[in-house]
């Protein structure tokens, strides 16, 4: 079996000394010690600062938007966003013709695994999405043996290719930026393609990555990945659910403690591929669970400071239903002082009143759910 790079068979305490020292060049302190920046922070940072809020250190060759409108910085060498590992890890190789379907177009997928095609000594269709029939000729003409794109646009090329009656020569696809359903990765097994996914974002890059032992998805090299409770920079325990806070150790453009928004988990053990990064469980919901009930917003942030208040609680959890047509919310606590009355600590914390159910300590499931709404308008 071969590697990317000999970074990803080192020893864990080998790689969190390499980490916190490239961190050390980045920041001043400890690294829990820093703010998570949210996406709106950093989208607040550029219009202060255009065009990226004063993070980028030097000069770059592209500048990309992404919805908001937020900015981001690109550049064209040294595998900048760091996909070649997971391309690597998909099998593609020097042999391979990569018909990338991601965008080029104001949006960065594209360049990004253009730029991981490269440092894998491929060769690259820059395809992006429509006109399925000249991408199906192209395909077929160049021989194009390796699919990136999004998962479910790969069937559609298929689809066509089938309606052409052209018969593809795709036996690799590495795929992002949508669900990778088990029916979809096994069709596509039928077909003799093998389907791997990876983590990214526009912002930081690659995150984590698929490898053929499917079992979870193993951190990149070069980004530090917390699991925090939504709405805090407070870690959850080893193998809870919680938002995904990402350092990218990228002195070009370093975003610290950048919080995704994503929820995912922590993996115990290594992986069976052979690579030792940790792993995380993959793409587990999205963290802002933020709720309007009786009219109120009430935050995450919100349910974590209830949690803080009182050193008997140790988890927090608040359901929001309909009685007729009124809301109600309920709050269930875990406690180990099963007789307090919280529901002064509720009002005063969340600014409405509900119903308040304290619960034994270890009852409420650590899906990393702090706000759960139950409401159906049927």
């Amino acid at each position: 079996m071969s590697f990317f790079d000999a970074l990803e068979t080192r020893s864990q305490d080998q790689r969190e000394a390499d980490q916190s020292k490239a961190l050390a060049g980045l920041i001043d302190g400890a690294l829990a010690d820093q703010p998570v920046l949210r996406k709106s922070e950093l989208g607040d940072l550029q219009k202060a600062t255009p065009p990226f809020g004063g993070l980028v250190k030097g000069k770059v060759e592209h500048v990309f938007q992404s919805p908001g409108p937020l900015y981001e910085p690109g550049r064209t060498g040294a595998d900048w966003w760091r996909f070649g590992r997971f391309l690597h890890a998909a099998g593609v190789g020097v042999e391979d013709v990569v018909h990338n379907c991601f965008g080029y177009h104001l949006t960065p997928a594209g360049m990004m695994f253009e730029n991981g095609a490269r440092a894998v000594g491929a060769t690259v269709l820059p395809a992006g999405t429509g006109q399925t029939e000249l991408q199906v000729q192209a395909a077929a003409h160049l021989g194009s043996t390796a699919y990136a794109g999004t998962p479910d646009y790969l069937q559609v090329i298929l689809d066509k290719a089938d309606e052409m009656g052209v018969t593809l020569g795709f036996t690799k696809a590495a795929v992002s930026g949508g669900a990778l359903f088990p029916a979809m990765r096994q069709s596509y097994a039928d077909r003799g393609i093998a389907c791997l996914q990876c983590y990214a974002t526009a912002d930081l890059g690659h995150i984590a990555y698929e490898t053929p032992a499917m079992e979870g998805m193993v951190l990149d090299e070069g980004v530090i990945v917390e699991i925090v409770t939504p709405g805090t920079g407070d870690a959850v325990p080893m193998g809870d659910v919680g938002e995904v806070v990402v350092t990218a150790l990228n002195p070009d453009y370093p975003l610290i403690r950048f919080a995704t928004g994503d929820m995912s988990a922590f993996m115990t053990g290594v992986s069976p591929c052979g690579r030792t990064g940790p792993r995380i469980k993959g793409w587990m919901g999205r963290a802002d669970q933020t709720t309007k009930i009786k009219g109120m917003f009430v935050r995450p942030e919100q349910v974590a400071a209830l949690v803080a208040k009182d050193a008997a609680i140790s988890r927090a959890r608040v359901i929001a239903t309909r009685e007729g047509t009124a809301d109600v919310m309920t709050v269930r606590i875990e406690s180990s002082d099963g007789g307090a009355d919280y529901s002064g600590l509720v009002q005063e914390t969340l600014k409405l009143r509900g119903v308040v159910e304290v619960v034994a300590p270890g009852s409420l499931p650590k899906d990393g759910v702090l706000i759960e709404d139950q409401r159906t308008y049927e």
